[in-house]
């Protein structure tokens, strides 16, 4: 069943911003437009008044603002793994966080980010999961071609030069690893974001069996081949203003209809995709926190084993 849930926007970026700037932004950073051309649109807001500098410093990440739960967080212990991926470019790494002291067998969640690689904000989102009790992976993309870069302008090229199928692939290969993983307890989950999304409602086509528990954050739906399959539990999150994906969401929520599929959308209301990402100005912390608690309330019910 889909909601709607009004989220205030009282002194939020997006109150001051104009909409269009959010709009070329997604566009921008979703490959519809390049660089130049989105500079050159932000420019004709300066007859407005708005500076260049105003604009891009919320509009461009701040990843120094994204750290909730530092990396050096005595709550939790976090390495690189490597893991073996036959079907995608033979071998992947990423991000392993767990609690530090585990006394028991916990649940292990995937955590997939946005169309730029590994950045620090997928990191914190996997820190944030494992001060949570959870055991959380969040694997770079981007490691065949040597990590993310440290920018996401660069980090979105290298993804873009990658091959879409093996990349789906490398995240097939790291659930399965997260399901048999010694320190779980069997009970996978997967959260993502963006991109992320649409690879978390991919996984949940391809492997409804593995997967115990989805959450994609405005992403995009699987092949319309593959829907068929989905089971679910899941848990989707949209943007009110998120036209390009919100238009695909029609079409997908009658195949969970049709599939009698176990599912809960909500809609945020007055929020730009991306409101989750606490690094620029699409963040929107209200509906960011509400929808964060009802992640962990979803996991909870559906990972605890």
């Amino acid at each position: 069943m889909s909601e709607n849930h009004p989220v205030s926007t009282a002194n939020s970026p997006e109150s001051v911003i104009p909409q269009e700037a959010f709009d070329w932004y997604d566009e921008y950073a979703h490959g519809l437009i390049d660089r130049r051309e989105f500079m050159q649109r932000l420019s004709g807001l300066a007859v407005l008044g708005w500076s260049m500098t105003a604009l891009t410093a919320v509009l461009m990440p701040d990843y120094a603002q994204a750290e909730q739960v530092s990396f050096n967080d005595q709550r939790i212990k976090a390495e690189y793994m490597e893991f073996d991926s036959p079907n995608g470019h033979g071998k992947g790494r990423g991000y392993l966080v767990m609690p530090r002291n585990i006394d028991k067998k916990r649940p292990t969640i995937l955590v997939i980010h946005e169309n730029r690689g590994l950045n620090p904000y997928i990191k914190d989102v996997a820190r944030r999961l494992a001060v949570k009790g959870y055991i959380a992976f969040a694997p770079d993309a981007l490691f065949p071609l040597g990590g993310y870069p440290g920018n996401d302008d660069e980090g979105r090229a290298m993804q873009k030069s990658l091959d879409k199928g093996k990349i789906e692939q490398d995240f097939i290969a790291a659930a399965r690893v997260m399901k048999a993983l010694p320190q779980g307890n069997g009970q996978l989950g997967a959260v993502g974001f963006c991109f992320g999304g649409y690879i978390v409602n991919m996984l949940a086509a391809t492997m409804p069996k593995v997967l115990n528990a989805a959450v994609p954050f405005y992403g995009t739906p699987a092949a319309s081949s593959l829907r068929t399959a989905v089971k679910g539990p899941l848990l989707i999150h949209f943007a009110e203003l998120d036209k390009r994906v919100n238009a695909t969401w029609p079409d997908y929520e009658q195949q969970l209809k049709s599939n009698q599929a176990d599912y809960v959308a909500h809609i945020y209301k007055q929020v730009n995709h991306g409101f989750h990402n606490d690094s620029t100005g699409r963040y929107n912390e209200p509906a960011a926190e509400l929808a964060w608690q009802r992640t962990l309330d979803f996991f909870d019910s559906h990972l605890s084993g």
